[in-house]
């Protein structure tokens, strides 16, 4: 990368809450470089006139002009980064107000992000380095057919996955529970390649993602070392047929959930996160746990259940098993029970990745917990439409390795 790529920073609070050292830091590291537009007090004063709210906060209001600059073309950057504080109402609807203005207005790709005190670079890399992707290899991105003989691994929070791919075709795959990244990867990638009948060394290029993509990157020599957002999207899309036109993808984790848009198969705005893990698939694990039934069969349960039976707040893990062992005592049955789990991941799914995104359609839900049919049942209720789950759901990091690093031949 021979410049850097400029991130445009709307944000308040980042000073006095002892993040903006961790902010800049994150964008450093993958060669990015934050940067504010100018305006004058009376670009201020307009700018809060034209936006049609004038918040009582200085920052909010400053935030507000930056981000009339970018849609008026009067600063130039490459991608922008809106940041305030999750504890400020106002600052909410700032945020996800000026995401908006900045999609209309721009072809800037955003991301979003309400921060917690004493943030680490490292909460941040992800995001950071996904809009630097975007940027830096939109031609890769765009990228609709896998050519050659390449191989995607995915190693992920819960489970680590490997994908054979030849001419834009799986002709391989498996996957394991993650333990040691490289021995869990080696072994999926070892069954990957016996299904497919070829060997390691027949392999033109290997594309890595997920949380141990650089250690496998590195134990690899992959080509492609690359974060999940923008790889899981590609994955997603691919999957799904939906390469064209505009889309939503919902990917709901072991230990995160993200909501990515994408136009024509590259990503413009994208959230990840969530506030606890009982909003994501680690929660369906505890689920199943109590219940004492393998988690793979929680979603043969949930559709038979009706949620509205038992009803489950599952914002915090701890307070919905607090409410999961309440209902059980109260003698509900294990299918609403378990279509309460279901129900109450879907909706903080709602609350917490998709209000801060635009909804597209059609929404594809991907992803390992996009096999759990309980679930999603739950996210079509929840959204009132059917989600697109497509054949190979749970591979799209490992198919996105593939396909992209194919680009490198």
């Amino acid at each position: 990368m021979s410049e850097l790529i400029k991130i445009a920073q709307l944000s308040c609070g980042t000073e006095y809450s002892s993040v903006q050292y961790e902010i800049e830091k994150a964008a450093r590291s993958v060669g990015a470089k934050i940067v504010y537009p100018d305006v004058s007090a009376a670009d201020v004063d307009d700018a809060v006139q034209r936006f049609g709210f004038n918040p009582r906060s200085p920052q909010l209001k400053l935030m507000i002009a930056r981000a009339v600059q970018l849609a008026d073309g009067l600063y130039d950057a490459d991608a922008v980064f809106i940041a305030t504080c999750f504890r400020c109402a106002e600052a909410a609807l700032v945020r996800n107000e000026l995401r908006r203005f900045i999609q209309e207005n721009t072809r800037l790709p955003v991301v979003t992000y309400s921060f917690t005190e004493r943030l680490k670079a490292s909460q941040l890399l992800t995001r950071m380095e996904a809009l630097v992707t975007i940027v830096a290899r939109k031609e890769l991105l765009a990228r609709e057919k896998q050519s050659g003989l390449t191989a995607g691994l995915d190693s992920g929070s819960s489970t680590t996955k490997a994908v054979i791919m030849r001419d834009n075709k799986i002709i391989g795959k498996a996957w394991m529970p993650t333990g040691n990244v490289v021995e869990s990867a080696t072994s999926v990638l070892e069954d990957a390649l016996k299904q497919a009948g070829v060997k390691l060394s027949d392999i033109e290029a290997i594309g890595t993602t997920g949380y141990g993509r650089f250690t496998l990157g590195k134990h690899f020599n992959a080509k492609l070392v690359q974060e999940e957002l923008t790889v899981n999207s590609k994955g997603a899309v691919w999957l799904a047929d939906r390469q064209r036109g505009e889309a939503t993808i919902i990917d709901i984790g072991g230990m995160d959930n993200k909501a990515i848009t994408v136009r024509d198969g590259v990503p413009d705005n994208f959230t990840m996160g969530g506030v606890c893990a009982g909003a994501s698939g680690r929660f369906m694990e505890m689920t199943a746990r109590r219940l004492k039934i393998d988690v793979a069969d929680l979603g043969k349960y949930a559709v038979k259940g009706d949620w509205r039976n038992a009803k489950m707040n599952s914002y915090c893990s701890v307070f919905g098993i607090q409410d999961l062992v309440t209902t059980l005592g109260e003698g509900k049955s294990f299918e609403d029970v378990a279509a309460a789990a279901c129900h109450s991941v879907a909706e903080q799914v709602y609350e917490q990745q998709l209000q801060e995104v635009d909804v597209r359609h059609p929404i594809i839900q991907v992803g390992g917990t996009s096999l759990n049919a309980g679930l999603v049942k739950a996210v079509g209720e929840v959204l009132g439409e059917a989600p697109i789950v497509p054949p190979n759901s749970q591979y799209i990091g490992a198919v996105g390795g593939a396909l992209l690093s194919s680009g490198f031949l």
